[in-house]
This record gives structure tokens, C-alpha cells and sequence, in this order.
């Protein structure tokens, strides 16, 4: 049996290796290596993916909601709607521009930011709402935009786990997760289901006059070289990681659909284990599993039990992952923005019991059936 990775990036550059190195080496053989017409192919293309007017590339998924936070003029004390439970970076750049995050709960099925608890957290100085796509799963849209447009709030989406997934309206018209909102951010980060082979991320929307804007912000505020209309910041992705990307894209849905095919084996594996819940997927989403996460029940020895798996995997040679061991409002960063006064009880009763198991594209059924076989040994014995 091949070893088993959390993402296998070796055996997926390897399938694509002679469309990526020639890629590459039009880039070396140019020796534009900043902007050019990888960068600009690449746009365009990931705008005709999303079926969004505009996108704009930059040096990763933390600085696309920073370039995104600042085109909307938000002011520090201006309070930002976000879910405790998801990656730091997330919250991070709220705080970094001296913005108020007010953390809300998540909804234990799909692991999205409430609705409902967006509605309460609602005050005078709220702003806007950034929801996350975790996991791969949408948010629930149509609601969450419905809050927006009815207190004139900005919509930030983070779909930095979610490229690729489909919302589906009551109506039955579908949208890309990412062009709902105000703006959509995400990363390309290696291990996304769209990478590149470093840093990367983009901003997009439909609002032209926010386009602009996005654009000078990315490149140091200016439109004209060297005539700075405002304060901006130096975020391009380069014509490798866009080269690379050129070639990915195009890949994205089949590597979806194979992401999807894991998620399913692993639903019918586990599908009878009580201790087991297997990842939901609302009728309005669909799911493009960027991580495939459990929640573990165990009673009041969830986390232990969640813990002891971990390392039973790992004695197996089995990579798992928690994400996330502990939510924002109790990091140490937000002290300052009152994070101990939060209760957010769903949020830390799933990180008492989340586990994520490998999911990539280049799985195959040997391994699958290995990691169940070993995940249901040690849950039944």
C-alpha cells in the first residue's frame, strides 16, 4: 500500500508534470515573473469558472480579506460578524485593522456560521458579516444575505475551503460559493482543492467601481504607477504560481468529483457507528470536501476519546488533523476584544470532538479501506 498523506501533492504534480513544467518554464523563458499574461489568463479564466465579472489575484488568502476589509472603508471600532470556529486568519486581519470581531456560533451540522446567531449579534456599529465556507460546505446564503441587505451590511465571503462548490436559492438558481457577497476571497494555498506551489489567493466581485478599488489597494494604492490615490498594500501573485494555476483550473471539477468519491466512501463506512457522525450536506450545497471531518461521541470522554484516536492513527501510520483545537475568541490574541467573555457552547463542544481524516484526489480504495478498517477498530473496541 502507497503511503497515506493528509493531501498528496507529490502523485498529483506527477500526474500533471509535463503540462506544469512547461508552464513553468515559459514563465523562466519570459523572465516576467510579476503580472504578465499568466496572471492576466488566469484571471480572466477563474472569472469565466465563477461566472464573476471580476477577480483579482494577490499573494494569498489573508491578505485578500485584508484588501477586502479595507475597499469597504471600514473604520476601527466598526464591529465585523465572524464564526469562532474556523482558521485564525479569518479574525486575525478583523482585529489587524482595528475592526471589533464579534464571534458568533457555528451550526453543529454543517459547521457554517449560524443565521439565526448573526441576527442577535447585530448592533448600531456592526458593519458587515464574513462567513466562512468551512470545510468545503457553504454557508447558508440566502438567509445569511437577507440579514445583510436588511441592516445595509457588507457580505465578506471566505471561501478559501470551498472553490468550487455550488449554492443552490429556493428558486433553484445556483451561484459559485465566493460570488454571493459583497466580495469573495480566497487562498491557493498547496493544499487547497485549487493550489498552487506557494502563496497565493484572489478577491472577486460583480460591483465594478469595488473592482478598481481592489485593484489599487492590491498594488500599493495606485492606478497609475507611481500616483498613490490611497493607502494600499504590495499583494500580487506572481506568474509562476499563476502559470501553475493556468494548468489546475481546468482540473478543479474532476478533482472535486474525486474528493466527493472519498467523502462517500468513507459516509458508507461509518455510516451505522453511533459514536460516529459523518459530515452533513445541506440540499442547498454541495459539499467539495476540502476536509472530510467527523464528530466523535463519546459522552464527557469525547475529547480523550478524540485524542486517543489521533494516536492510534498515527501509530498506524494514518495522518489525521483537528480542525480547530481551539476557537478564536479563546485565543490569546483577542484577550483584548473580550474573548473570555464569550459562551459559544456549540462551538467548543465540536472542538472537543472534530477529527479529519486524509481526503485528496489521488486516493485510492487500498487506503481507504485501511483507514476505515483502523478508524472503526479502535471506535468498537
Amino acid at each position: 500500500m502507497k503511503a497515506i498523506h493528509m493531501v498528496d501533492l507529490k502523485q498529483q504534480y506527477f500526474n500533471i508534470k509535463s503540462e506544469v513544467d512547461a508552464a513553468i518554464a515559459e514563465v523562466l523563458d519570459s523572465t516576467v515573473f510579476i503580472g504578465g499574461p499568466q496572471v492576466a489568463d488566469f484571471s480572466k479564466s477563474l472569472a469565466e469558472y465563477l461566472d464573476i465579472k471580476h477577480v483579482i489575484p494577490c499573494a494569498n488568502g489573508t491578505d485578500a480579506l485584508q484588501i477586502a476589509m479595507m475597499a469597504l472603508d471600514l473604520k476601527p471600532g466598526d464591529e465585523v460578524i465572524t464564526p469562532s470556529f474556523t482558521y485564525v486568519a479569518t479574525t486575525e486581519v478583523i482585529a489587524l485593522l482595528k475592526l471589533k470581531p464579534v464571534f458568533v456560533e457555528v451550526d453543529p451540522h454543517t459547521f457554517c456560521v449560524d443565521p439565526e446567531a448573526i441576527r442577535k449579534a447585530i448592533t448600531p456599529k456592526t458593519k458587515a458579516i464574513v462567513p466562512v465556507h468551512l470545510y468545503g460546505h457553504s454557508c447558508e446564503m440566502e438567509e445569511i444575505m437577507a440579514i445583510a441587505n436588511e441592516h445595509n451590511l457588507f457580505v465578506i465571503e471566505d471561501n478559501a475551503q470551498a472553490i468550487g462548490a455550488d449554492y443552490t436559492f429556493r428558486d433553484d438558481t445556483t451561484k459559485k460559493t465566493g460570488t454571493i457577497g459583497t466580495i469573495g476571497c480566497t487562498s491557493f494555498f498547496p493544499s487547497k482543492n485549487l493550489g498552487c506551489y506557494g502563496d497565493g489567493g484572489a478577491v472577486f466581485t460583480n460591483d465594478d467601481a469595488l473592482a478598481e478599488k481592489l485593484k489599487m489597494i492590491a498594488n500599493h494604492g495606485q492606478k497609475t504607477r507611481y500616483y498613490h490615490e490611497m493607502v494600499g498594500c504590495n499583494s500580487r501573485l506572481d506568474a509562476l504560481q499563476a502559470a501553475i494555476l493556468n494548468i489546475k483550473l481546468p482540473l478543479l471539477d474532476s478533482y472535486i468529483h474525486a474528493r466527493i468519491k472519498v467523502a462517500d466512501f468513507y459516509d458508507n463506512a461509518f455510516a451505522e457507528n453511533q459514536k460516529i457522525t459523518t459530515p452533513f450536506r445541506a440540499d442547498y450545497c454541495k459539499h467539495v470536501f476540502h476536509q472530510y471531518t467527523l464528530i466523535l461521541e463519546n459522552g464527557d470522554n469525547s475529547e480523550t476519546f478524540r485524542n486517543e484516536l489521533v494516536a492510534f492513527l498515527a501509530e498506524n501510520n494514518i495522518p489525521s488533523m483537528i480542525y480547530y483545537p481551539v476557537p478564536a475568541h479563546k485565543q490569546k490574541m483577542f484577550a483584548s476584544f473580550g474573548g473570555a467573555d464569550y459562551h459559544l457552547e456549540k462551538t467548543d463542544w465540536l472542538t472537543h470532538r472534530v477529527i479529519s481524516l486524509p481526503i485528496h484526489t489521488e486516493m485510492d480504495e487500498e487506503q481507504l479501506t485501511f483507514i476505515t478498517q483502523k478508524v472503526l477498530e479502535f471506535v468498537n473496541k
